[in-house]
């Protein structure tokens, strides 16, 4: 299976075939977004969710003096924000470093699946659950780890990740 949200989702969740059919669907059509551009910005209200299928984007914050705070790093298979439909606009901004492959899924669809489809429905509860515990981390990370460690932490973090969907080894991506 090289479907990268399947490959995710499956660890939330016992997927059927008829699962797997739909996430395939929904995830078959991909834009290419290119390096160093916003998906989505602070303050916009967004039409749809967007879904990572290739490459790497990041969650940030623009500070006062014009730098940026990344607040975490979306891999394939990554949701930028699941539930942002449901607020009445970003309250950050997704952008890619590196550019990366994108879905458009708009609200009707996300809608429809956790109305209509209980394992898919759980699922995504997970994954939401799995986004919070990770920015937990990163804030204790912050307030308690040397940059080095940090710094490896992050590595560590993402090898994780990136094995989770598929694109990683047993020790590198």
């Amino acid at each position: 299976m090289s479907n990268p949200l399947i490959r995710k989702l499956e660890h939330g969740a016992l997927l059927t075939d008829e699962d797997r059919a739909v996430l395939e669907a929904i995830s078959r059509v991909s834009r290419r977004v290119p390096t160093n551009h916003d998906i989505i910005t602070e303050g916009t209200r967004p039409a749809a969710v967007n879904l990572i299928m290739g490459g790497f984007a990041c969650r940030y914050k623009l500070l006062p003096d014009g730098q940026r705070q990344i607040t975490a790093f979306l891999v394939p298979g990554d949701f930028c924000d699941l539930h942002v439909t449901l607020l009445g606009e970003m309250d950050h901004t997704i952008g890619t470093g590196w550019g990366c492959d994108i879905v458009e899924i708009p609200r009707a669809t996300i809608d429809e699946l956790l109305q209509n489809h209980p394992r898919i429905a759980r699922a995504l509860r997970w994954s939401t659950l799995v986004d919070e515990a990770t920015l937990r981390t990163w804030l204790v990370s912050m307030g308690q780890r040397s940059a080095s460690k940090q710094l490896a932490h992050l590595v560590c973090e993402l090898l994780l990740r990136l094995q989770t969907v598929g694109l990683a080894d047993a020790d590198s991506f």
